[in-house]
């Protein structure tokens, strides 16, 4: 159970990745899917990979950065699954500044380059959580070159996860953070940000 490819495997599944699978597998990556369907997930996840998420967050899994492969399931493991073990609480956002230190340190790296698209686009993801500004043009860079470097049957499957980047660039540059959180991290929220969650402002799943 602690080694990566379990975490590649769950995530992604074994079978090789299409723009159609792809497609198919969003809802549950991004919590669109039923509330019932949620809390299995939130479950399943939380039986097997809890421990191993701990261990991420405690930096004892940080051999894994050595490899690109590797380095992605480091990264799932402090980005997306904490938000479904830990999910409603302030500990679902502890790990993301370190997940997105691993994408930035990736990128640089050029790991991200040998992954196929639905990798890529995990391996960016830890950019559209953060709430620095840089880092979120960041983000949107990384989406838009996705889409663009990616092969033509792929490229309506990744406007999705480029609106969202562009979506999640705007939150911070109105507010300075995701107003969305506050409650979860204990932080009052403004005026503004009240309104603006009030007529329906994003969430994102949380």
């Amino acid at each position: 159970m602690d080694h990566p490819r379990t975490v590649l495997d769950f995530w992604f599944g074994r079978e090789p990745m299409t723009p159609a699978l792809m497609a198919a597998k969003m809802p549950g990556w991004f919590g669109n899917d039923d509330a019932g369907a949620r809390a299995a997930r939130d479950a399943a996840i939380v039986a097997q990979f809890a421990v191993l998420a701990a261990r991420a967050a405690a930096g004892a899994l940080d051999a894994w950065a050595d490899s690109p492969r590797q380095r992605l399931a480091l990264i799932l493991l402090l980005d997306q699954f904490p938000r479904h073990i830990h999910r409603g609480t302030a500990r679902a956002f502890a790990t993301d500044e370190r997940a997105a230190a691993l994408t930035l340190d990736g990128m640089q790296k050029a790991a991200d380059a040998t992954l196929d698209p639905a990798g890529r686009m995990f391996f960016y993801m830890p950019l559209q959580h953060s709430e620095l500004p840089e880092v979120q043009e960041e983000s949107v860079a990384a989406f838009r070159r996705l889409r663009e470097e990616s092969p033509e049957a792929w490229r309506e499957v990744l406007a999705g996860p480029l609106d969202f980047a562009e979506r999640h660039r705007e939150i911070v540059r109105r507010f300075g953070r995701f107003p969305h959180r506050n409650a979860i991290l204990g932080r009052p929220s403004t005026p503004a940000e009240i309104a603006w969650l009030d007529a329906g402002g994003e969430r994102f799943g949380s």
